[in-house]
């Protein structure tokens, strides 16, 4: 077998030592994740999960194949981020990603959680993939049917698959359903995710939500910029809940403004005591927009926190505007004349609509960390990013940079005209009472 860095495919990168890659994912393939499923049984600890997309044949059918192939890279992305976040940094264990063919992704982790929470993972992860898609200008939602599984000793990759595949094919016969285990045992009652959303409102209320602060720094002297808020959920029975499964349970629930707006009132609250120089940055989501008054619920935070609208960047992504673009436009337009700054998050991932560039007051484009992860291997993505900052610098906007992992990354994007990065060269999210350490340093 092998000696594959599993790892690194879990983040879509294409390596020499990983002959049977899937070139558009850039996940790991079938026979390797057979090779990995292989490797795992004699342990019996691994667990998996089969993601399908039903509806990606209609997709191809209305759009074209192109598109579905797009789609596909999408979710990969979506899977890949909530992999990193939930698996490997949440509970410690190196998850594998692959794509086993057509819309069928396989989600493997040794040494990981029991059955309960495994199974509210693969119910927020199908939240996750299920929130819009733009495809030729229309939002689609592909909700995906997930099963799942606990590796036994003695199993082989071929058998884990055969039997999650029967487990799928059960679940296209069951309306409604979409998360099932194929063993055995059935799907843990209730929901674990039902509990999650029960537990929400209760944890906003006690103040459980905490709030964390990803450094920024400047690529060409190191200074530290600012920072990102972001959420944790330290839950009682289910451990560390990181932002993309918060923000997925508020989803199901329609408290997703509620929590947005709990976190940026604490964010700013905190960030008020920084030193002036240090910018922060808030998230602002597509049910913010919804509520029709973005800008009247900013100001007044700012004005309750005392935190001056100059050192306050929101980051957009191109889904939360779907809804009415113009009225997005106008809300951030207002916002923008206050002084405050606007980035354009997860740019280079999906659908970039290039109108987005022209209509709104930007001010940054923040690079996803797929873009950037192997510019230091590969000089098609390093030619990639240098012409997306070319391009900033044309508009007269500042560029961040997400995932920086290591030396010879920053050194590029210093070289290229980057402005600012983040990610764990330098340090990862943390608390406000560590970052104020860094600020007084």
């Amino acid at each position: 077998m092998t000696d594959i860095d599993y790892a690194r495919p879990m983040r879509g990168t294409i390596t020499s030592i990983q002959p049977s890659a899937d070139f558009l994912t850039g996940l790991v393939g079938a026979d390797a994740a057979r090779d990995w499923l292989d490797a795992a049984a004699p342990g019996g600890t691994a667990k998996v999960m089969l993601i399908s997309l039903p509806r990606l044949q209609t997709v191809n059918l209305a759009y074209g194949k192109p598109a579905g192939d797009q789609v596909l890279v999408d979710v990969a992305h979506r899977i890949g981020d909530f992999a990193l976040a939930e698996i490997d940094a949440a509970i410690g264990a190196d998850p594998l990603i692959a794509r086993l063919a057509g819309g069928q992704f396989l989600l493997a982790s040794h040494h990981a959680p029991g059955r309960e929470r495994w199974q509210y993972l693969a119910e927020v992860l199908g939240r996750v993939i299920g929130r819009a898609l733009t495809v030729e200008g229309d939002a689609l939602h592909l909700v995906p049917r997930i099963a799942l599984l606990d590796v036994r000793p003695g199993d082989s990759g071929d058998g884990v698959i055969d039997r999650l595949a029967q487990a799928a094919a059960t679940l296209e016969r069951l309306p409604g359903r979409r998360v099932l285990w194929g063993d055995e045992g059935d799907s843990v009652p209730g929901g674990s995710i039902a509990l999650l959303e029960a537990d929400l409102l209760g944890a906003m209320h006690r103040d459980e939500i905490t709030v964390l602060f990803q450094p920024q720094f400047d690529c060409r002297t190191g200074a530290l910029a600012g920072a990102e808020a972001l959420a944790r959920w330290e839950h009682p029975r289910f451990g560390r809940i990181a932002a993309e499964t918060l923000f997925a349970v508020a989803d199901r629930g329609d408290h997703v403004a509620q929590l947005s707006h709990h976190i940026a009132r604490r964010a700013l609250t905190l960030a008020a005591a920084w030193p002036k120089p240090l910018r922060m940055s808030l998230n602002i989501t597509a049910e913010d927009f919804a509520l029709g008054d973005v800008a009247g619920s900013v100001r007044a935070l700012l004005t309750s926190s005392g935190f001056v609208p100059e050192r306050l960047t929101l980051e957009i992504t191109e889904q939360s505007l779907i809804g009415d673009f113009e009225a997005c436009a106008r809300a951030l337009q207002a916002l923008a004349d206050d002084g405050v700054q606007v980035a354009l998050d997860d740019f280079g991932t999906g659908f970039s609509n290039f109108r987005t560039l022209k209509a709104l007051p930007l001010d940054a484009l923040k690079l996803d960390r797929s873009l950037v992860r192997d510019i230091a291997t590969d000089p098609r993505d390093r030619a990639i990013v240098a012409a997306m900052i070319a391009m900033a610098r044309a508009l007269d906007l500042k560029v961040v940079a997400e995932g920086i992992e290591s030396e010879a990354q920053l050194a590029i994007l210093a070289e290229e005209g980057c402005d600012l990065f983040q990610g764990f060269l330098r340090a990862g999210p943390v608390s406000a009472q560590d970052f104020a350490g860094l600020a007084a340093e």
